[in-house]
């Protein structure tokens, strides 16, 4: 009988990391994201630099500086960048990670609702944008005050309309038909290079996976387990809804790659299935068991991570813009 406390008895094989990667080939699609976005920092000149240095007894070269083109505090400016951190939110949740920048998989029968929602995404900002830009001329007469001497007019454009923008699109990892035609030896070798793709995107689900559910275990257990003046810390409850989400997302998005991966995820599930943040409150004995079965959870998790290939502990790909 397997416990919380020992790890799953099954593992994944190569054959059945094959046998994912040709399923997330097959039922996934790419979704790129790109960001066109307003520089609010621009370096100083040399001249700039030097007389900076003067300051310090320094040299102008050895010197870096810059300076802030408008308030990023401002309150419309928060929301323009609150737009921007929905929408990467949103594609990586409905998404997994593909080993090239500003790429990630969906499902197939995900792209029309997807596209739909970034099209929803991409109003709400150039909304925002608009709002930023009502504001605009005042933030350069706050920045002309700010900077002095060092102020620009060239610096600014005359209109932020355009300038922070989002695009996304759905390309094709696959290899290009023609040049089976072109040049077989090619195509071969491109095909062979897809393959690896997808069999490092297997790896990478499975490391974002480990990974978040690692988080946010930890951070319930943190919550349940600690004490602030000799009373329970007080948590939120998104902090367990947060989890019930992560369940939802990996039930849709699982390539089932890895027994021992779905296995945990099942005995967290079991866990805090059922289990109300106010029940946790109240209910001392509750909140001990769910703490103490959670943190035989987050000790197989660790091995799991561990056990994971170096490379993709350490890869990251940000989304690109």
């Amino acid at each position: 009988m397997t416990t919380l406390l020992d790890p799953p008895a099954s593992t994944s094989s190569p054959v059945s990391s094959a046998i994912a990667a040709r399923r997330l080939r097959t039922t996934m699609a790419a979704v790129r994201l790109s960001f066109a976005w307003f520089g609010t920092r621009k370096s100083l000149t040399a001249e700039q630099r030097s007389q900076a240095a003067e300051s310090f007894g320094a040299e102008g070269q050895f010197l870096s500086a810059g300076k802030k083109l408008i308030d990023t505090r401002h309150p419309d400016f928060k929301a323009v960048t609150s737009v921007r951190g929905r929408i990467v939110s949103y594609w990586r949740g409905i998404s997994l990670p593909y080993p090239e920048p500003g790429i990630r998989l969906i499902r197939q029968d995900d792209v029309g609702p997807v596209n739909l929602q970034f099209k929803t995404l991409k109003a709400d900002l150039d909304e925002a944008v608009d709002h930023l830009d009502r504001h605009f001329a005042s933030l350069k007469s706050a920045a002309r005050e700010r900077l002095g001497s060092l102020y620009n007019p060239a610096d600014y454009p005359d209109s932020l309309r355009g300038l922070f923008d989002v695009t996304w699109d759905f390309p094709s990892v696959e290899p290009p038909g023609y040049l089976q035609r072109l040049s077989p030896e090619l195509y071969e070798q491109e095909c062979r290079r897809v393959t690896a793709q997808f069999d490092e995107a297997v790896q990478l689900a499975e490391q974002a996976f480990l990974q978040e559910l690692s988080q946010l275990v930890s951070h319930l257990t943190e919550r349940l387990n600690g004490t602030e003046d000799g009373k329970p810390k007080i948590f939120r409850d998104s902090v367990v809804e947060n989890l019930t989400e992560f369940f939802e997302r990996f039930r849709r998005l699982n390539i089932r790659s890895n027994d021992q991966l779905d296995e945990i995820v099942s005995q967290a599930q079991r866990v805090v299935r059922g289990v109300e943040p106010q029940a946790l409150r109240d209910n001392v004995n509750l909140r001990n068991s769910v703490t103490s079965q959670l943190s035989g959870v987050q000790s197989v998790v660790d091995g799991l991570l561990v056990d994971r290939p170096r490379r993709n502990i350490l890869r990251a790909h940000p989304e690109s813009g």
